[in-house]
């Protein structure tokens, strides 16, 4: 009889095991020090002392991917929404200095389909094996009549470690810093709920033409994985000691949100929108959403997914850093004294010149 009739009642649990053996190999992939358990337990397991940090301050995020989701299932494309799931995360906790250590992964759904469910999971395990973290554990939950059928959500759960002296606060940003922007590997994952009334209103559909990216659909530009900046930024970091001062990760809230974040109440930045092109893909979606510059850089990354505000002087160091490991690097900006002309910490300089769709 043996859970017949759970499975009556829309629940199968052998599924979920046949699942937990599919992905094993995935996960293996991501094995890195500190890890002391495999899949199963009740707990996971992570020795900090092992990883060699001397005086460690755990820092920790969490985050999901949005309406991005939409696409994922709308498009029956699965296999790097999780990379996503990873990015949101990470990228966040690495603005701090902190090395990611291990991530845990949500996935609930309607009705389990293990091969959906196999290839978002991969996904994650993809995203933690490139930016180093272990996937150590998670959740796969099966809840009938919460999700309509094919509909699944996930989240992810990062835990990373930096050495206290080494944490990135933003306390030490000062006025005359210079301000990098790392390119952005497309919308990543904020916006989508605008990215999809824009396509209702340009009566656009997944499988059209992509209208600026040759050789693919508008669902296949569209679903472009989030960056990893994890790597790149930990070898900056290593190699240029206390060369950086400041990081935001450009993500819901644009510009205007994320970057005042990290500064002092004394400073404020000056970022100058003619420093880089704004791709093809925010111009098209301006334009067939009928969207203002302040739409733009209120609700997408606009080509810059990650800022780093630095020590002038070394400024052309960590840029070739940067560039070294495969980044796309602007210099975008300066930080400047923060007075009534600039009460909110940025000026966004440029724009309407710039910025012509």
């Amino acid at each position: 009889m043996g859970g017949s009739a759970y499975k009556e009642a829309g629940v199968d649990i052998h599924a979920a095991a046949k699942l937990v053996e599919r992905i094993k190999p995935h996960i293996k992939k991501t094995n890195r020090t500190g890890v002391m358990s495999g899949l199963g337990g009740f707990g996971a397991l992570f020795d900090l002392k092992a990883t060699g940090y001397t005086d460690p301050v755990l820092v920790s995020g969490t985050d999901g991917v949005g309406t991005k989701l939409m696409l994922a299932i709308e498009t029956d494309s699965h296999d790097t929404i999780g990379i996503d799931a990873v990015a949101m995360c990470v990228n966040d906790i690495i603005v701090q200095g902190a090395e990611p250590l291990f991530f845990l992964d949500y996935f609930a759904t309607g009705r389990l389909k293990t091969d959906t469910a196999e290839a978002v999971i991969a996904g994650i395990a993809k995203g933690c094996e490139e930016s180093g973290c272990a996937l150590i554990g998670g959740e796969t939950a099966e809840m009938p009549g919460m999700y309509a059928d094919g509909d699944y959500d996930i989240a992810g759960f990062a835990v990373g470690a930096v050495n206290r002296e080494d944490m990135i606060t933003g306390d030490s940003i000062r006025v005359g810093d210079t301000v990098l922007g790392l390119a952005s590997s497309g919308i990543h994952s904020n916006g989508f709920s605008l990215v999809r009334h824009v396509m209702k209103k340009a009566n656009a559909n997944y499988e059209d033409a992509s209208p600026f990216e040759s050789g693919k659909t508008l669902g296949q530009s569209l679903i472009t994985p989030t960056r990893l900046y994890v790597k790149s930024i930990l070898k900056a970091l290593k190699k240029h000691k206390g060369a950086i001062h400041g990081m935001a990760h450009i993500t819901g809230g644009g510009f205007t949100e994320n970057i005042p974040r990290v500064l002092p109440k004394n400073c404020a930045v000056e970022m100058d929108c003619a420093a880089w092109t704004l791709p093809p893909l925010f111009q098209w979606l301006a334009k067939a959403g009928d969207l203002g510059i302040n739409d733009l850089a209120d609700t997408f990354n606009c080509g810059i997914g990650m800022i780093v505000i630095c020590d002038a002087a070394q400024a052309d160091a960590l840029k070739a850093s940067f560039e070294s490991s495969g980044e796309t690097v602007y210099e975008v900006g300066t930080i400047v004294e923060r007075g009534a002309e600039n009460a909110e910490g940025i000026t966004l300089l440029n724009r309407e010149t710039a910025w012509k769709f």
